[in-house]
């Protein structure tokens, strides 16, 4: 089942059952024009209220049911993904070294970059070592957007964000 939110940033299409949500993108067109759906599984209609209130500058974590489709590798990446913090960043070359691999860093981008749960997985806090924004599948303009919504500051030696 598919439902959409609009965003500031385009819209949202949020996927899943009552197993939980597998998987939220951005397009970049318009709400669609749906009927309304009532009796929404338990996931999809948190996804939706959680997902108003982060937009909405009133929520900084998400906390309902994911069931996201990957690899071993790939769930471990995300599921890391999901600990770095609201407001800060961190570079791909730190999160491979977290995943006890600093060699491993194409892998782990590669994994960021097939992330399945926009926003939710926050894929957006990771960036280059130098700082920079880097491969952002919803663009960098939104990634940029996603990181200045979160209050946060980019410190290009560290590669790291930090609070205003």
């Amino acid at each position: 089942m598919h439902i959409f939110l609009s965003t500031p940033i385009g819209t949202a299409r949020i996927t899943g059952d009552k197993s939980g949500v597998t998987a939220i993108s951005v397009l970049d067109e318009p709400l669609p024009d749906l009927p309304l759906v009532r009796n929404l599984p338990d996931p999809l209609q948190a996804a939706y209220d959680q997902l108003t209130a982060y937009f909405n500058g009133e929520r900084q974590s998400f906390d309902f049911v994911i069931n996201p489709i990957g690899t071993e590798f790939q769930r471990r990446v995300w599921d890391a993904l999901r600990e770095v913090p609201y407001g800060q960043t961190m570079s791909y070359l730190a999160l491979s070294r977290q995943l006890g691999d600093e060699k491993a860093i194409r892998a782990v981008a590669a994994a960021n970059g097939r992330n399945p749960l926009w926003v939710v997985v926050p894929c957006h806090r990771i960036i280059g070592t130098n700082g920079n924004l880097t491969g952002y599948a919803g663009g960098l303009w939104r990634k940029q957007w996603l990181l200045e919504h979160e209050g946060s500051r980019r410190n290009p030696t560290e590669g790291q964000l930090s609070l205003f």
